[in-house]
C-alpha cells in the first residue's frame, strides 16, 4: 500500500470517529462509574476529621504499630488522663488472607474486655460484607456480640447490623448521584417493639467542596461544610441546634500543611473554647503530635488542657 492509499484510509477513519464524537461524550457525561457512596456514619466525615484529628486535650497517648512477616499486625496503645490520673492501654492484633477476602482482629484493653472481629468480604457476592464482633468480660462474666452485613454498589450503600442486646436491629441506606448524597438510618428494640433511631443526613460531594446537613430523631440538626482551598489549607464550619433550646452551637475548623512533614491545625466554638495542635513526622515512622485546649471565657483562672501524643510504626 502507497503512502497516498495509507492518508486516505486514515481520513476516513477520522471521519468515522467524527461522526460518534457526540455518542462517547454522551456516555462519558453519564455517571454510571460514580464511586460507591460512604456508609452513612461517614456523611460529613472530611469536616469532622479537620476538627478532630491532630488533637488529644488532657491526654498523654503512645501508640505502637508493628507488622510480623507473616503479615500479622500488632497495635499497642497506652495513654493516661492528666486530669484524672486514670491510665489505660489495649492490645490489638489483626490478620488478613486477602485471597479468601477474610480478616480477624482481637484486642484485649486493661478494663479487662477481650473483644474479636471476624468478617468476610466480597466472596458470598461481590460488594457484600458479613462481619460477626464479639466481646467477653471474664471477670463478669457478660458476652454481647454483634452481626453486621454491609453491601455496597454504584449510587448506594446498605448496611444492617443486629445487636444482640436487645436485640437491636440497625439499619442504614445511602444512594449517591452526581455528587448528590441522601442517608437514612434507623433502629428498632424488638424487645420493646419500638423505634429508638430515626435519623436522616443529605449533602453534596464535589472535588474540594462537602456540605452535610443532618436531622436526629426529629430533635436534633445539624450541618457541616467542608472546604479544601488549596493543596496545603483545609478549612471547615459545623453548626448544630436542638429543638426546644435557644443554644445553637457552631464552630469553625481549618488544617494548614506547613510542609511535608508538619501540619497545624486549630479550631474555635461559639462556647469560647480554642483548641490548637501541633505534628511533626520526626522522622520516618516517628510521629509527635502537641495540641492545646484554652477556656476563652475563663482565661484567668486556669482549667486549660494540655496534650501529647506519641506515635510509632515500624
Amino acid at each position: 500500500m502507497g503512502r497516498k492509499s495509507v492518508l486516505l484510509a486514515f481520513a476516513q477513519k477520522s471521519k468515522i470517529l467524527c461522526k460518534f464524537q457526540p455518542l462517547c461524550q454522551f456516555f462519558r457525561c453519564i455517571p454510571g462509574t460514580m464511586a460507591v457512596p460512604p456508609p452513612y456514619s461517614d456523611l460529613g466525615k472530611a469536616a469532622k476529621d479537620v476538627f478532630s484529628k491532630g488533637y488529644g486535650f488532657g491526654i498523654v497517648k503512645l501508640d505502637l504499630k508493628t507488622k510480623s512477616q507473616s503479615g500479622v499486625e500488632f497495635n499497642t496503645s497506652g495513654s493516661t488522663n492528666t486530669d484524672t490520673g486514670k491510665a489505660g492501654g489495649s492490645l490489638e492484633t489483626k490478620y488478613k488472607m486477602e485471597e479468601l477476602g477474610l480478616s480477624l482482629s482481637q484486642k484485649w484493653s486493661t478494663d479487662n474486655t477481650l473483644a474479636t472481629d471476624l468478617s468476610v468480604e466480597d466472596q458470598l457476592a461481590k460488594g457484600l460484607k458479613v462481619a460477626l464482633n464479639t466481646s467477653f468480660v471474664p471477670n463478669t462474666g457478660k458476652k454481647s456480640g454483634k452481626l453486621k452485613t454491609g453491601y455496597k454498589r454504584n449510587y448506594i450503600n446498605l448496611s444492617c447490623d443486629i445487636d444482640f442486646e436487645g436485640p437491636v436491629v440497625h439499619s442504614a441506606a445511602v444512594l449517591g448521584y452526581e455528587g448528590w448524597l441522601a442517608g437514612y438510618q434507623i433502629a428498632f428494640d424488638t424487645a420493646k417493639s419500638k423505634l429508638v433511631q430515626n435519623n436522616f443526613a443529605l449533602g453534596y460531594k464535589a472535588g474540594d467542596f462537602q456540605l452535610h446537613t443532618n436531622v436526629n430523631d426529629g430533635t436534633e440538626f445539624g450541618g457541616s461544610v467542608y472546604h479544601k482551598v488549596n493543596g496545603q489549607l483545609e478549612t471547615a464550619v459545623t453548626l448544630a441546634w436542638t429543638a426546644g433550646s435557644n443554644n445553637t452551637r457552631f464552630g469553625v475548623a481549618a488544617k494548614y500543611q506547613l510542609d511535608s512533614d508538619a501540619t497545624l491545625s486549630a479550631k474555635v466554638n461559639n462556647a469560647s473554647l480554642i483548641g490548637v495542635g501541633y505534628t511533626q513526622s520526626v522522622r520516618p515512622g516517628v510521629k509527635l503530635t502537641l495540641s492545646a485546649l484554652v477556656d476563652g471565657k475563663n482565661f484567668n483562672t486556669g482549667g486549660h488542657k494540655v496534650g501529647l501524643g506519641f506515635e510509632l510504626e515500624a
